[in-house]
């Protein structure tokens, strides 16, 4: 019963980051708004590098890419929190419980695509974000993706009866 708890508990830890992640977008905007905007317009990046084509310099597309992200954090958030709460509805109950898994797992998997496909390969890489000394957020992106992963993994794991 522990390790469902445990379960449990990660998911909404999850959640309570993504929520919080939310609401520090949507109350400072402009804060990780600008981090978007550089990103895209690779401003930051090597002098003279000849990726420079790929850079968007156009405001509408910047707040776009930049409300996509908060939706998909929100999307993350309510996924977490829902699962969450259908894992401690089913505890008691094995089958139910490994069950109940699929919204919780649909949200880890939509943290891993947003911080790995989002800012690691098109942010790290597309728009090499690599190259910036000041708007490089890989390392942030890794954590996450870690974090969610290992939850994703254990979560994933068939809850099995205990044992006497």
């Amino acid at each position: 019963m522990y390790i469902r708890y445990s379960k449990v508990f990660l998911v909404w830890a999850i959640a309570l980051h993504s929520s919080i992640v939310v609401f520090n977008n949507l109350t400072d905007y402009n804060s990780n708004y600008w981090f978007v905007v550089h990103v895209l317009k690779m401003d930051t990046t090597f002098p003279d590098n000849l990726g420079m084509w790929r850079a968007i310099d156009v405001s509408a597309l910047h707040h776009i890419f930049y409300w996509i992200i908060i939706l998909t954090e929100t999307a993350i958030a309510i996924l977490c929190w829902w699962g969450g709460a259908r894992l401690f509805k089913t505890r008691k109950e094995i089958d139910r419980f490994n069950e109940a898994k699929g919204v919780t797992i649909a949200g880890l998997t939509l943290g891993m695509v947003l911080w790995f496909t989002g800012f690691i390969s098109i942010g790290g890489e597309w728009f090499l974000m690599w190259q910036s000394d000041v708007w490089d957020g890989r390392q942030a992106a890794f954590r996450l993706v870690v974090i969610f992963g290992i939850v994703l993994l254990y979560l994933a794991r068939p809850d099995e009866p205990q044992q006497p």
